[in-house]
This record gives C-alpha cells, sequence and structure tokens, in this order.
C-alpha cells in the first residue's frame, strides 16, 4: 500500500484513482489552514466535505485526528493535514511506455539517477502542469518509486501522468528510439540548438544527476542536446529549475 500525504495530492488521488482508496486520516484544523483563507479555505471545506460523504458511502474507513496522531500516522509533520492510504500506483512497463507516447505523439520526461524527492516532486508537479504525458525514472538499481515527499511536493502531478521505471536507462532509451521516440538529453555543454525539432514524434527530455549530469551510457543513447544558457555569475541552476525550463521549451517542439 502507499501513504499518500499532502492535500492537493490526496484530492487527487480521490479524484482519479479513487478506487484504490483504502483509508482516510485528515486534521481538519491544519488542513484548513494549509488551503489558505477564504475562497481556498471554503472550496477545501466542500473537498474534504465530499470526500468523508464518499469515504461513508463506500464504508471506507475515514478518521478525524488530532496533530500529533496525525504526524505519528504519516510519519512525517509535513502531511498538510491530509493522509491517503491507496493501494500501490500503477506502474507502466517500458514497452507500454513507449506505446502510450507513439500513438500520440506525446512527451515526457526522463530521470537519470535523481533521487532527491524534493526534485523529483518538483520536477513532475511541472510535467504535469505542462501536459506531458510520462515520466520515466532511471536508476542503476530498482528504483524505489515515489517517495512519500515527491508525491506531496508533486501538488497532485503523479496522479496525471504516465509513470515507467527501469534499472537500464541507456538501454530503455535505445529501445523508445527504435520505435521513433525522439530522444533530447540536458547538457550544459549543449548550444541550445542541438535538440532540434521533434515536430509530429515523440519526444523525450531526459535530465541527469544534479553532481554529474548524464552517464556516458545515457549520453551515447540521445539524438541531441539542450542546455539552459546563464550570465555565468553561478555554475548551474538546480536539476527540478533546470528541467522546468527544458520541459517548457521541449513542449513547444512537440
Amino acid at each position: 500500500m502507499e501513504i499518500v500525504q499532502g492535500l492537493r495530492a490526496g484530492l487527487a488521488v480521490f479524484a482519479r484513482r479513487r478506487e484504490d482508496i483504502i483509508r482516510i486520516a485528515f486534521g481538519r484544523v491544519r488542513a484548513a489552514e494549509h488551503a489558505g483563507a477564504g475562497a481556498a479555505n471554503s472550496a477545501f471545506n466542500r473537498e474534504l466535505h465530499e470526500v468523508t460523504r464518499w469515504a461513508a458511502s463506500r464504508q471506507v474507513p475515514c478518521t478525524e485526528m488530532r496533530d500529533a496522531e496525525l504526524d505519528r500516522f504519516a510519519e512525517s509533520t509535513h502531511h498538510e493535514g491530509l493522509c491517503v492510504v491507496a493501494r500501490p500506483r500503477r506502474w507502466l512497463s517500458t514497452s507500454d511506455l513507449g506505446d502510450a507516447l507513439a500513438r500520440n505523439n506525446g512527451a515526457g520526461l526522463a530521470l537519470d539517477r535523481v533521487r532527491n524527492p524534493y526534485n523529483v516532486g518538483a520536477m513532475i508537479r511541472t510535467a504535469a502542469f505542462f501536459g506531458l504525458d510520462a515520466v520515466l525514472l532511471g536508476a542503476p538499481a530498482p528504483h524505489p518509486g515515489l517517495a512519500p515527499a515527491a508525491v506531496r511536493v508533486a501538488e497532485g502531478g503523479a496522479e496525471h501522468l504516465k509513470l515507467a521505471r527501469t534499472t537500464d536507462l541507456a538501454d530503455t532509451l535505445s529501445r523508445l528510439r527504435a520505435r521513433g521516440v525522439r530522444v533530447i538529453g540536458a547538457d550544459a555543454r549543449a548550444s541550445a540548438s542541438e535538440g532540434g525539432s521533434a515536430s509530429g514524434q515523440p519526444v523525450l527530455l531526459v535530465v541527469g544527476n544534479e553532481r554529474e549530469g548524464l552517464g556516458d551510457r545515457v549520453r551515447a543513447a540521445c539524438d541531441g542536446f539542450v542546455a539552459v544558457r546563464g550570465s555565468g555569475a553561478v555554475e548551474s541552476l538546480n536539476v527540478a529549475v533546470a528541467a522546468g525550463i527544458l520541459i517548457a521549451a521541449v513542449r513547444k517542439l512537440v
């Protein structure tokens, strides 16, 4: 099972896959504070009422908790007043990911050894915001999936994207290229024009580890590269910030 923490993340699970929900725990005061005053708070009250009413109709356990109790339940103080316990989220196979991208000439994001949950969550949120279709997580060992913090930081974005993972990102990228997916790597040394055009073609943007960038084998599996150009005052951007800029740019290519 998966414990989804965070107000927007939890409400997104309710909106997108409520049949997976096993249990709900909430702290009305904390969640209302996170929703904010005025119209936002009023909207939250309506949303929470819909959740609790649905839970009662389906006999899904739904419990209001004090802050300290909810902290213990979530094993975190960053739950924003809502925890949704759900069945494990569904992961696409890399073959199904290729089908999904090719079917709609879609766009996706691939992460090469990026595991910081706050960066992962921020990138998923950005990918969902710009309407990307999928995120592919890559690591040399089995990727643990999405940490609760990543899901929370994504603010519901994880429920709007197809998700896949691989233990050999370079091999997976090569297989996707063979199926017509254009693979564009983020590389600080690239010129802004190296990525080329992917008009009428599915595209996958690959972002690397913040310290080391793309691995050599992953670089070799790319069709082209793009970079974010700055003033030179600082050496680089945070990987999630750079990914956001590049996602916006790549989205225009398809």
